[in-house]
């Protein structure tokens, strides 16, 4: 047992540190001298007590005050960093880390620490490393020559544990802190030091070519989950890393995602471990949309705008990496855990009915819906049929996934429903996914030589039918135009990218938006749709049946927090809501609310399918119909196949379907004839974030086409 003197010379040093902090918190300076206080910090972390103090002190005091002493290191230099204490205690503590790091080499102790058994221990040394690293490349100048070498020689030699961990977290935090504080020059001269070993580290953790049971040997160590999550985030930070240097910096260490993407889509078949898997998809996600870093960017965008020499062929290898791994059955090895939440997962009982991880079908739905759209840019030149037949088979194998994981997405029969199932949590996520597949549709536009009515009716078939996606997100919204604006005005999602490229399309294809609110209105009223038109043209695409639905689940958004009250805002009072008369699309409010529910669909005449000749010619021209255009069968063509349930109930629904045509039509342009007033409204008095002319104009053209349609 301790004596009471060795127990007081103990306490000694808690009191001094404790002592220090305390006035650190209270900004003032303490009555100890820096070279005291260095002193004293130097014996608690190098364990530096008397021989009679380390034999007879428990060997948890002596943890807790290395601790307590690094914790302290951590605390002085982050306020340095961030000039928060006052001028007399900065100086104090710029005098400590000089006696600290200058006379008594500390850092050659800090790094020490990295290999001790003691995990907490080893990162609160990493911590007090990374921020002391950051503070002198920030306020002085050169890296630790010492922490460099220790980082080094452990990315080259190290195998998984806490030495190899600790390296992996400092480093990834120095670059994090000089990212977000916009040292670009500072970071590309570290990246460089770097360069070389930690491309070696990734060659080792990330075989091009490796067989699964090299892979399994390799993960069967202990501390390996442990220390491939914090490559992970490294590579997560070294490609964000890219976005915000630019032209700048182009260092192989900084495309390593993309390069070893084959590698890493690997490692999610390989390893058991599902937090593995899910971080994995997400940072090849987060690569693919090239928001890598958002997590930790406070807010703010890394991407410099300008893109480095090889960004187009570093997208081109990721993409090309996932087609050829789905081509290869690899969504086939990806289980999706049920009942997944924030700290983990749990085991369902079978009357609860599962709930898949909709993180992963966010990841691996995006992942490879952006990299179908990256191909096909790429092979934009070569579109044909070929090309079309290579798209629908991914987007099968999606489908097929996302049945296989997700029992509410197995029990759709509309595939264009599942863009709102599996991504009505995440808006973000949400409209790259629309403007993905509505690359993808343009894409089947050109290249598969249909007319306009069986083009839509292909889309259908393969889930990407712009028009039901547009008509099930007002849906979604409950046709809430002030939702639309905050869409607009927000900078988080890219909706209006997606909104201008579809509101082009909609003004050359009225027609199939029409049909399309035929439909998605008749399944507003749960009544059976409609069978499609059988297409005789390509018959490995097999055209969907359309059964009873229900209305798409409305999302959380609708009843959200908005980002501009526009009702109680004093710039958007009510007797200046009028737009003039003369301006375009200002008739279609004047109409009142639904008066468009009275008009009438030209929808006589029988189903009838395209005559093979008819098809022949199209298709050798390559040429579509013009929009909007009806397309009729010829005598000789074949006849279509009718669900007998559908003959029965065609003449009780064709009053109906004509009204939810009518009701779904009116309250989508009504939606968009709203939001064009509001958005008026604030350009006028320039509060609007951009020059919205351009779509404006776009918004006008659409309630014109609508206009038309009511005068036909």
């Amino acid at each position: 047992m301790a004596s009471c003197t060795q127990r007081a010379s103990m306490c000694n040093y808690f009191d001094c540190l404790t002592n220090v902090y305390r006035c650190f918190v209270l900004g003032s300076c303490p009555s100890q001298s820096a070279a005291d206080v260095a002193g004293v910090i130097f014996s608690g972390v190098c364990g530096l007590l008397s021989s009679k103090d380390r034999e007879s002190v428990p060997a948890e005091f002596s943890v807790e005050l290395t601790c307590i002493s690094l914790t302290l290191v951590e605390k002085m230099t982050s306020s340095l960093i961030a000039e928060s204490q006052p001028p007399e205690v900065r100086l104090y503590c710029i005098e400590i880390l000089r006696v600290l790091f200058q006379d008594m080499e500390f850092m050659a102790q800090l790094v020490h620490h990295f290999r001790t058994g003691d995990q907490i221990i080893s990162h609160l040394a990493a911590k007090s490393v990374s921020v002391n690293v950051c503070y002198h490349l920030c306020k002085v100048g050169p890296v630790s020559p010492v922490w460099q070498q220790k980082c080094v020689q452990a990315f080259h030699s190290s195998p998984p544990g806490t030495e190899l961990d600790a390296c992996l977290w400092s480093l990834t935090d120095v670059l994090k802190r000089l990212l977000k504080g916009g040292h670009q020059e500072i970071l590309g001269k570290l990246l460089a030091a770097f360069d070389a070993s930690i491309s070696a580290l990734c060659s080792k953790f990330l075989l091009e070519r490796k067989k699964a049971s090299d892979l399994v040997d390799f993960t069967s160590h202990r501390h390996w989950t442990t220390t491939f999550c914090l490559l992970l985030n490294l590579l997560e930070v070294l490609t964000a890393s890219s976005l915000a240097c630019g032209a700048g910096v182009c260092l192989k260490s900084q495309r390593l995602t993309h390069l070893h993407s084959s590698a890493l889509l690997t490692s999610i078949s390989c390893t058991s471990d599902y937090f593995v898997k899910k971080r994995v998809l997400l940072l090849l996600k987060r690569a693919v949309l090239q928001s890598s870093g958002e997590d930790w960017a406070l807010g703010g965008g890394l991407s410099s705008g300008v893109k480095y020499e090889y960004f187009t062929s570093d997208l081109n290898i990721l993409a090309q990496s996932v087609l050829a791994a789905v081509n290869a059955n690899w969504l086939q090895s990806i289980q999706v855990e049920s009942a997944s939440f924030f700290g983990g997962t749990r085991h369902v009982r079978g009357d609860e009915g599962q709930k898949p991880d909709c993180v992963i079908l966010r990841a691996v739905s995006l992942l490879l819906l952006k990299s179908v759209e990256l191909h096909i840019q790429t092979a934009e030149g070569t579109a044909g049929v070929d090309s079309a037949s290579e798209v629908y088979g991914c987007l099968q194998s999606l489908w097929g996934f996302l049945k296989r994981c997700s029992v509410w997405v197995s029990e759709i029969t509309h595939l264009c429903c599942w863009l709102s199932l599996v991504f009505g949590e995440q808006d973000d996520d949400m409209m790259e996914a629309a403007k993905a597949l509505l690359s993808i549709f343009f894409h089947q536009r050109l290249s598969s030589g249909l007319d306009d009515f069986h083009l839509l009716e292909a889309a259908c078939a393969s889930g990407c039918n712009p028009h039901c996606h547009f008509l099930l997100l007002l849906q979604s919204v409950s046709f809430d135009h002030s939702i639309l604006l905050d869409f607009l005005i927000s900078t988080e999602t890219c909706f209006l990218e997606y909104f201008v490229r579809y509101l082009k399309y909609l003004r050359v294809d009225w027609q199939g938006f029409i049909v399309t609110c035929k439909r998605i209105g008749t399944s507003d009223s749960h009544l059976s749709l409609p069978e499609p038109l059988t297409c005789s043209c390509h018959s490995d695409v097999p055209a969907p049946t359309y059964k009873s639905q229900p209305l798409v689940e409305k999302m959380s958004l609708a009843a959200g927090p908005r980002l501009v009250e526009y009702d109680s805002s004093d710039e958007s009072d009510r007797e200046n809501m009028d737009i003039s008369e003369d301006e375009p699309g200002a008739s279609m409010c004047e109409q009142g609310r639904f008066d468009a529910l009275d008009l009438k669909e030209d929808t006589s005449g029988p189903w009838i399918s395209v005559s093979p000749k008819q098809h022949e010619a199209s298709e050798s021209t390559g040429l579509l119909s013009e929009p909007g255009t009806v397309v009729r069968g010829q005598p000789q063509g074949p006849l279509l196949k009718v669900l007998p349930s559908t003959q029965r109930s065609c003449a009780n629904m064709a009053s109906v379907s004509g009204r939810a045509t009518c009701e779904t039509s009116s309250r989508a342009v009504l939606c968009l004839s709203e939001l064009r007033e509001v958005v008026t409204r604030l350009q006028r008095k320039k509060l609007f974030p951009y020059n919205p002319s351009s779509l404006l104009k776009l918004l006008a053209q659409v309630e014109k086409c609508s206009h038309q349609q009511q005068l036909s």
